[in-house]
C-alpha cells in the first residue's frame, strides 16, 4: 500500500490553483497567434521537417498582459509550493514521493472494485 500524506489545506489549494493557472495559460497560448510581434508568414523546408507559419498579427497589449499575469501567478504558486514549510518535515526520498503525490492529489481516486472482472 502506498504512503498517504496529510497535506496542509493551503498546500493543496496552492497546487490546485497551479493546475488551473497552467491549464488557463496553455489554452490561452493555443488561441493566440504564433508570434508576439507582428511578423510575415514563412515556409522553410531546409531542416529535417518542413515548417510553415502564416502571417502573425502579433498579440494585443491586453493579450500580452494576460499572459504575463498568468505566468507571474504560475511562478508565485510554484515558489509557494516548493518552499512550503511542510517539506521540511520529510526526508529526501519521502519528500520526492510526497511531491509527486501532491501533483496528483486533485485527481479522483481509483474506483474500488469487489474483485469481479
Amino acid at each position: 500500500m502506498a504512503t498517504t500524506y496529510d497535506f496542509p489545506s493551503d498546500l493543496l489549494a496552492g497546487q490546485e490553483e497551479l493546475h488551473q493557472v497552467r491549464a488557463e495559460l496553455s489554452a490561452l497560448l493555443k488561441r493566440l497567434p504564433w508570434s508576439v510581434e507582428p511578423l510575415d508568414g514563412f515556409s522553410d523546408d531546409n531542416g529535417w521537417r518542413k515548417v510553415e507559419r502564416p502571417a502573425s498579427p502579433g498579440w494585443t497589449a491586453d493579450e500580452q498582459a494576460e499572459v504575463e499575469k498568468l505566468r507571474r501567478r504560475e511562478h508565485e504558486l510554484a515558489v509557494f509550493i516548493s518552499t512550503h514549510r511542510y517539506w521540511s518535515e520529510l526526508t529526501g526520498p519521502e519528500r520526492v514521493a510526497a511531491r509527486s503525490e501532491l501533483k496528483h492529489a486533485h485527481e479522483a481516486p481509483p474506483e474500488e472494485t469487489d474483485g469481479a472482472p
